[in-house]
């Protein structure tokens, strides 16, 4: 029998679920185990597939729009991503038992483009058109109070009313170079613009992106473990081939590796967007132990301890 190939791993640290993620998915089953199933979530809790369909198969029924929950005492949970101000204005209007598991780092956005609205600035939004927090963001503010801002191109072409009075804000999840390479724009055509007290992309996909660009240009190729609907991910494999790295994927599962190209190659990459589980992780190695000899290595750029606590409703003093 010949002998595999070898394949050295170089696995990045941190990667996968986020205090956010954790904090949502947990509200979910704590809320399942508190007041038993259904328990309804708008939109999908985190972008991950694998973690949706196992919360659907515990008793959640997810939904797209509160029209599509019935009557119900049972819990109705917004997703980690936040949701326009219109939401649970729908949900108390229906007597819901509503439950925000909205990203505290999202809730941080949301609250300073509130503050900035009031001292009169109109706000750039940099982020991505149509994304659940975008949505969730622009929502906070009357229509017209916030400008989405998507490229450079955007940044160069805008023409604010009031250049005196602008503040701007971002998407949590964006990549950091293209955002830096923006607001400097911004700030060179706005030198009044405020700006957010402490950076608005959040600590997990700065050290994400951070350890995809150590390990990028040392392997062949690289894998980003999550959904094509995830932002943070997304923006891994750009990291990943913008600091040198030829051959860079996003893939769900182990079943989902394109063998023809990583079917040749001596090492290899491995990170997770913040809502893929260790467990997906775990998967894409073994799928790759079964043809190469493989010996993982792990690259850490950051260590993390941030933790949030569950939504008030979802803590057993208020359970009582």
């Amino acid at each position: 029998m010949d002998a595999k190939p070898p394949l050295r791993i170089l696995l990045c640290a941190p990667r996968g679920f986020c205090a956010g993620v954790v904090r949502a998915i947990d509200a979910v089953e704590q809320a399942l185990k508190l007041y038993g199933a259904p328990v309804y979530v708008r939109h999908e809790i985190v972008h991950n597939k694998y973690v949706v369909e196992g919360l659907r198969k515990k008793g959640a029924i997810f939904v797209e729009e509160l029209s599509e929950v019935p009557d119900t005492q049972a819990p109705v949970i917004f997703s980690a991503h936040g949701v326009p101000k219109s939401v649970p204005a729908e949900a108390a209007d229906r007597n819901f038992f509503a439950i925000d598991a909205t990203c505290p780092l999202v809730t941080k956005v949301h609250r300073e483009a509130q503050v900035h609205f009031k001292r009169g600035r109109h706000i750039l939004l940099i982020g991505h058109r149509g994304h659940p927090e975008v949505v969730g963001t622009m929502g906070q503010l009357p229509e017209g109070a916030i400008t989405l801002v998507e490229t450079a191109e955007d940044a160069r072409a805008i023409t604010p009313a009031d250049p005196e009075n602008l503040a701007y804000a971002t998407q949590t999840t964006l990549a950091l170079d293209d955002t830096a390479e923006i607001v400097a724009i911004l700030r060179a055509r706005f030198p009044a613009m405020a700006e957010p007290h402490k950076e608005d992309i959040c600590y997990a996909t700065t050290n994400r992106q951070e350890a995809v660009k150590k390990v990028a240009p040392k392997v062949d190729a690289m894998i980003v473990v999550g959904a094509p609907n995830s932002s943070n991910s997304q923006r891994l494999r750009e990291a990943a081939e913008r600091a040198g790295c030829a051959r860079s994927a996003l893939v769900q599962r182990g079943a989902d590796i394109d063998w023809s190209v990583f079917g040749a190659i001596t090492s290899l990459g491995i990170t997770a967007g913040a809502s893929a589980p260790e467990v997906l992780v775990e998967e894409i190695i073994d799928a790759f132990a079964e043809r190469f000899a493989v010996e993982v290595e792990s690259v850490t750029s950051a260590q993390e301890d941030m933790f949030f606590p569950l939504p008030r409703a979802l803590r057993p003093s208020a359970a009582e």
